[in-house]
């Protein structure tokens, strides 16, 4: 290969992983999209805060069964050919959730939502770390991990913020940010098509990966990082389900775009908190995470009592930091634990536990302030994240010692 051909290569691989970083930004940005807008399908459908979890929990669904069923595709067909797809279902979930504003709509573009985020965050984090090697194929996986993450969090983190301001004003707040982020995502479409692929798919075919393969002594290793991102992600599934509601109710904010304050500071603080900790070793990382979420969660509850919107974005900050540095451990762990033939595969798995974990608490503790007070069901709420996961990661610590 010439010395031209060789730059012009690595400069297709470079720009590819840029592309592939914002399709995967964008993309998780849509997801948390609706954040602020909750309080508006309350009114104009009029359900109640368990109706919103449910809403909220079918995108959950959709992304879980999709990393369970075909999270792991990309090692067999290639990682370009999982996140087209993926990108392609994010437009079609615009499109309904654009023209289909009521409550049967809102299900069936967040089930959608869910299937295009399950296709593209198992995958485009093994995509990511596959490209930056062709172009620094000495460098360590540091960095496009970090890259990974942060274009996961950080889009989860932008989606409220856009959506918010836009609901607040700019015209048909239901509608037109999902006009924006599908116009955007049609785009990346077409600039991730122009990426190379990185998988010998007829390589892979003769010998195919399984789909989810850990390396000698490494399965509890995996099994305890994945219940850290349970308790993790539970955080996250809070204040994206329920932030919203609880910003106008507790305190009276009716503008949307405050309403997904809480949401945003969540999730940037577990970006923020990833940058400033990129190079520290994975236990302190661990350390600091564990510390930081009970801290946040207890102040969650005392925003409750204490209401002022300060004390609740101070409470998301902390929360959400903690959570944010649990799930940058957690996934470190999971892809050291993981077969190099089983990435995708592996990170499928890790990502059904999270997700699982984003909506299966939420929709707990929905059911459970229908019957009791929210102010003591926040603490309750609290303290169980806070004690599983004290446990998780001290089990991920003995696992990665053993």
């Amino acid at each position: 290969m010439s010395t031209t051909t060789a730059v012009r290569t690595t400069n297709r691989h470079l720009t590819g992983f840029w592309f592939v970083a914002t399709a995967f930004l964008t993309l998780m940005a849509f997801g948390t999209a609706p954040t602020p807008l909750w309080p508006i399908y309350q009114v104009t459908d009029h359900f109640g805060a368990f109706t919103v979890t449910i809403a909220f929990a079918v995108m959950v669904i959709g992304a879980a069964s999709s990393f369970r069923l075909l999270g792991h595709l990309s090692d067999r067909f290639g990682r370009r050919r999982i996140i087209l797809p993926a990108l392609a279902t994010g437009i079609a979930s615009a499109a309904v959730l654009a023209a289909w504003p009521q409550l049967p709509g809102l299900l069936i573009g967040r089930i959608l939502t869910g299937v295009a985020v399950g296709l593209m965050a198992s995958t485009a984090t093994v995509y990511l770390t596959d490209l930056y090697r062709e172009v620094r194929p000495d460098a360590g996986s540091g960095f496009p991990a970090l890259v990974a993450t942060v274009s996961n969090l950080g889009g989860l983190a932008i989606g409220p913020l856009v959506a918010g301001a836009l609901a607040q004003w700019a015209p048909a707040p239901v509608r037109t940010s999902y006009v924006i982020f599908g116009g955007l995502m049609v785009v990346l479409l077409l600039l991730v098509l122009s990426s190379p692929e990185t998988v010998d798919t007829a390589l892979a075919d003769q010998d195919r990966p399984v789909r989810f393969a850990v390396r000698a002594g490494q399965r509890g290793a995996f099994w305890s990082a994945a219940t850290v991102g349970f308790f993790a992600f539970a955080v996250m599934g809070l204040f994206s389900s329920l932030g919203a509601i609880i910003v106008r109710g507790q305190l009276g904010i009716t503008s949307y775009f405050v309403a997904g304050l809480a949401s945003f500071v969540c999730f940037a603080a577990s970006a923020v908190t990833q940058l400033a900790l990129r190079r520290a070793a994975n236990p302190t990382v661990l350390l600091i995470g564990t510390v930081m979420f009970p801290v946040g969660l207890a102040l969650t509850a005392l925003s409750l009592y204490r209401p002022a919107l300060w004390l609740v974005l101070v409470a998301a900050g902390l929360a959400g930091g903690g959570a944010g540095l649990l799930f940058k451990s957690a996934v470190v762990t999971a892809v050291v634990a993981a077969e190099p033939a089983s990435r995708a595969g592996v990170l499928a798995t890790y990502f059904v536990i999270a997700y699982v974990g984003m909506g299966l608490p939420s929709i707990a503790f929905s059911l459970v302030i229908r019957h009791f007070a929210l102010r003591p069901s926040m603490i309750g709420f609290a303290a169980v994240l806070s004690i599983g996961a004290v446990i998780a990661a001290s089990q991920s610590v003995k696992k990665k010692t053993t």
